[in-house]
């Protein structure tokens, strides 16, 4: 069974920046769409971008467009997603999640992390 866990969470000003990233354990991702979904308080979850398993094919989501960057590393299991120019409006839970031999996530992934928490504040 695969478990995804994200890392790196946390506490930025406004205009700042942060890197997440999500390791996956018990198997691999190589041949899975990864991304990441975000939910804020009171908010629907949205999905905020995800990469092919060839990379080929990267959807981010307009509100983050040219602010935010995923990479992923297949030979270690990761995916991270850097977030720069980061503003209130990106706080939420941040979820990493991995759709097998699909090229982009769906909106219900077969498997999900745990989130970790961005918080965006002065």
């Amino acid at each position: 069974q695969v478990q995804l866990v994200e890392s790196g969470g946390g506490l930025v000003q406004p205009g700042g920046s942060l890197r997440i990233s999500c390791v996956a354990s018990g198997g691999t991702f190589s041949r899975a769409a990864v991304g990441w979904f975000r939910q804020a308080p009171g908010k629907e979850r949205e999905l905020v971008t995800s990469i092919s398993w060839g990379g080929e094919t990267i959807y981010y989501a307009d509100s983050v467009k040219g602010r935010f960057t995923i990479f992923r590393d297949d030979a270690v299991n990761t995916v991270s997603l850097q977030m720069n120019s980061l503003k209130p409006e990106d706080t939420a839970v941040y979820y990493c999640a991995a759709d097998p031999g699909l090229s982009r996530l769906t909106s219900a992934p077969f498997y999900w992390g745990r989130g970790t928490q961005v918080t965006v504040s002065s």
